[in-house]
């Protein structure tokens, strides 16, 4: 599961009012290399809650992001951001490991790369 995902994803279980973000609990990370795309970089930038990104980022060993969110403009001159941005992104990969609900603590499978995120009868 790369950290793309993780930013979108919420914890659904009835009666949750703060379901993101979801803590990662991490037993392997694996890195893909994913082709830079700059225009892509740029586009999703605005969309990513940068607290939750940064905060997985490191949980998944990878401290090289600033902790606060840079300026937009930093994605029109600065490569060497855009490169760390896109690793942390699209190549760090959650294979095996747990999404965790922050409110009810709720630990949500991660198995080869495939967040389950099913919830039981009595959840729903």
């Amino acid at each position: 599961m790369r950290l793309l995902t993780h930013n979108m994803l919420s914890s659904n279980i009835k009666g949750v009012t703060n379901g993101f973000p979801l803590r990662i609990e991490v037993e392997k990370v694996v890195e893909k290399h994913v082709e830079i795309n700059h225009n892509f970089l740029r586009n999703i930038f605005p969309k990513i809650d940068w607290k939750a990104f940064s905060d997985a980022s490191r949980i998944m060993g990878y401290a090289e992001l600033p902790e606060e969110a840079p300026e937009p403009s930093v994605l029109e001159s600065d490569l060497e951001f855009l490169r760390k941005f896109h690793h942390a992104l699209l190549e760090l990969h959650l294979e095996v490991g747990a999404l965790v609900c922050p409110e009810t603590g709720r630990k949500f499978p991660v198995n080869k790369g495939i967040p389950n995120m099913l919830l039981h009868e009595d959840e729903g």
